[in-house]
Order: structure tokens, then sequence, then C-alpha cells
């Protein structure tokens, strides 16, 4: 069993910058070797679409090409923390942000494969 936590939303202006965490822990003190660590978003009346995602072993990154060169993602191993540095905000970067795990290798799967969702954390850019 995974448990994620995020945090670091937040109301922001146009071209300004949040980082979201997001904190996982597991049973047993089990590692995230083997895992990867995704960031999706959903805005209202819309579908949950991904943001990126990094492979815990390499990490391997993919991004959606709607954030690519504005947001990165990053993970401390020690602190078995994910996170995602999001800069350029603009209105259209508003939703709730979800933290997600799966067990495997693909950076490249949609929702549906994720195993573990944390409970959203809210975003807001102001124009």
């Amino acid at each position: 069993q995974v448990q994620l936590v995020e945090s670091g939303g937040g109301l922001v202006q146009a071209g300004g910058s949040l980082r979201l965490s997001c904190a996982a822990s597991a049973a047993s003190g089990r590692t995230f070797s083997g895992y990867v660590m995704g960031w999706f978003r959903q805005a209202p009346g819309k579908e949950r679409e991904f943001v990126a995602a990094i492979r815990w072993n390499d990490d391997y990154m993919n991004y959606a090409d709607s954030v690519k060169g504005r947001f990165t993602i990053s993970r401390d191993s020690a602190k078995s923390t994910v996170f995602l540095q999001m800069n350029s905000l603009n209105p259209e970067d508003t939703a709730v942000y979800y933290c997600a795990a799966r067990q495997g290798s693909s950076t490249k799967v949609g929702a549906s494969r994720y195993d573990w969702w944390g409970q959203g954390t809210q975003v807001t850019v102001s124009s």
C-alpha cells in the first residue's frame, strides 16, 4: 500500500511559479525502486490529464507537450518526495493537481494505469 500526500498548491498570478510536493510512503518501509511517480491535473468539466512522470530508478522523465519547458519534475529519494516545479504559469494551468504512483517502468501511460493517488491540491492562476 502506498500513501501520497500533495502540498504546495495555491493562488498565483499569471507568469508566476509554484512548487508542488508529493510525500510518498509505503507499507513496511518499502522503497520506491521499480515505481513511476506521476503528476496529473483535472480542470472543471475536463478529464484528468497527464502532466509529468519520473521513473524512480533512473530519473527518466516525461512531460506533456503543454508543460514542456515550463514544468520540471524531480524527486528526493531520501525524503521519498516528488516535486513539480511550475514556472511561467498561465490561467490554462488552473486545475486540481494529483500525484500518482504505479509499479512499472513506463512513464508514458495514462491515468488508468496508476494504482495509487493523492487527494489533490488546487492550483489557481489568475490573469
